[in-house]
């Protein structure tokens, strides 16, 4: 496959890139470059392999699901303009 100037400036266009006149053609090769690895890797043979969900078999450490909140509510309300109910009280946003 190969890029051309036209498909460059609409795929440019659908992604709201801003591409200068001056780096069309030097971006048009590095993407060719960029196109023609990604097909030399469809000659690779998988046909044997298994897929593969994870490069480490390593586990992850699980803790407690604790609520730890700082037991401080009234001081962090306190910094609202305005409270109700010991909460934040925001101006409405939706009609």
């Amino acid at each position: 496959m190969s890029l051309d100037k036209s498909t460059l400036e609409k795929v440019a266009n659908l992604a709201r890139i801003k591409v200068k006149e001056s780096e069309i053609d030097p971006l048009i090769n590095e993407l060719n470059n960029i196109m023609s690895w990604v097909e030399k890797l469809n000659e690779v043979d998988i046909d044997n392999i298994e897929p593969m969900t994870g490069v480490s078999d390593a586990k992850l450490r699980e803790r407690n699901d604790e609520v730890n909140d700082g037991g401080y509510q009234d001081k962090v309300v306190n910094n609202s303009p305005e409270s109700i109910s010991n909460s934040f009280s925001v101006p409405k946003v939706i009609e």
